[in-house]
């Protein structure tokens, strides 16, 4: 057994609108924008969807938004997400990049929540 939660959404954004796309989605969404440190692709966007971390990431890419799941098991949770029809894009870090049906990414990663929000939100799968 393993468990899952979503846990941030992705405004992906090219490199060259991303400062702009944060101040907008920062005012549009009444949340404050901050650098994140050390991870200078991402801008987050503070409390903009409560529960959720969500972020404008800056990519080499089209506009897009996407999911990133955090699991106690990557690997069973990217073979349930396999299972179900995505298709496995790339692997960054500890991480899986993977595109759902209807083309939309998904990204599955271990837990970055504090462990009582985790356990107490996270999905049990078999």
């Amino acid at each position: 057994m393993h468990r899952s939660r979503v846990y941030a959404l992705l405004i992906d954004t090219p490199e060259a609108e991303a400062d702009r796309a944060a101040a907008f989605w920062s005012a549009a969404l009444g949340a404050t924008a901050r650098p994140v440190p050390g991870e200078e692709q991402f801008t987050s966007l503070h409390n903009a969807l409560p529960g959720l971390v969500t972020s404008v990431q800056s990519v080499a890419d089209a506009p897009r938004f996407h999911l990133d799941i955090e699991t106690d098991d990557v690997e069973a949770e990217t073979a349930r997400l396999l299972a179900l029809g995505a298709t496995e894009v790339s692997r960054w870090l500890e991480c899986r990049v993977l595109r759902a049906p209807g083309g939309h990414l998904l990204c599955v990663l271990p837990v970055h929540s504090p462990t009582d929000l985790f356990t107490a939100e996270a999905n049990t799968w078999p």
